[in-house]
């Protein structure tokens, strides 16, 4: 899951605090880039891509984003942006004092072809100082929206327990690797049924769930990449196409070359 990124970004409308200016909007298409630093503002946000893959990192969460779905990221919440290849950006920063009814937590999910109109029409205001009634009414509706959001389950937890993160980042430094739980047990300095204790305690979920969650988001990256479906399964490590193919729809509910929108 690494990349060379080239670029480094920085995007300052996150950390306006301006009651008469409750929405400010961002749009731009990147190439190999990524925000300049780990970074959170005031602001909550929604970040989408029309175009491309993104990758989103919290402290606790790493959501693989492609253009049928958005993230909201909740104000003061610590996270970094990758924008691999052609991702053409859309985001929307929220005043504090609009987010008393809106999720507390930060979370990727499905979006819809309103919501995307919405956006795309808040876009088009252009960060005016004070928004016109009219555009009041339009961001009020997307806020009504986003108030009833509901997660996708297309993410990867993340720890700070040394012993977990020495796992994971193992894990994702070779996706198509075949090592057993032992072999990682052993490398964190623990049975395997410690590790896979800690990994339900830390993580909500199993050895074997996390390692085929990050199969998948890897998965979903390469086919935004435009790379094929037999080469995809190959590089993960399936035996088959059709596995992967039937394991990809089991957890994502369609298939592998339907999934991302052009």
């Amino acid at each position: 899951m690494n990349n060379d990124y080239k670029t480094n970004i920085s995007v300052d409308h996150g950390f306006e605090k301006n009651e008469l200016r409750p929405v400010t909007t961002y749009s731009e298409t990147i190439r190999n880039a990524k925000c300049a630093d780990y970074h959170s503002h005031p602001r909550a946000q929604i970040i989408s891509c029309d175009r491309g893959i993104m990758e989103v990192v919290t402290g606790k969460n790493i959501w693989i984003v492609n253009p049928s779905q958005c993230v909201w990221l909740a104000g003061n919440e610590g996270h970094q942006v990758y924008f691999p290849r052609n991702v053409k950006v859309v985001s929307a920063f929220i005043d504090e004092s609009k987010l008393c009814s809106l999720p507390k937590v930060s979370f990727a999910f499905d979006t819809t072809v309103f919501i995307k109109s919405l956006l795309a029409k808040i876009t088009f205001f252009s960060n005016p100082e004070r928004l016109t009634s009219q555009q009041a009414r339009i961001f009020e509706v997307l806020l009504d929206e986003i108030s009833c959001l509901t997660p996708s389950p297309t993410f990867l937890p993340t720890s700070r327990d040394e012993r977990v993160k020495k796992v994971t980042d193992a894990l994702m430094n070779d996706v198509s690797g075949t090592k057993t739980i032992e072999y990682y047990a052993e490398l964190s300095c623990m049975s395997s049924r410690t590790l896979l204790r800690l990994f339900t305690k830390e993580l909500g979920m199993g050895f074997g769930e996390w390692k085929m969650r990050l199969k998948l988001l890897e998965a979903i990256r390469l086919l935004g990449e435009r790379r094929a479906v037999k080469d995809i399964a190959f590089d993960l490590g399936y035996e088959n196409v059709s596995s992967f193919i039937t394991t990809f729809k089991k957890h994502l509910g369609t298939t592998p070359a339907k999934y991302v929108i052009e």
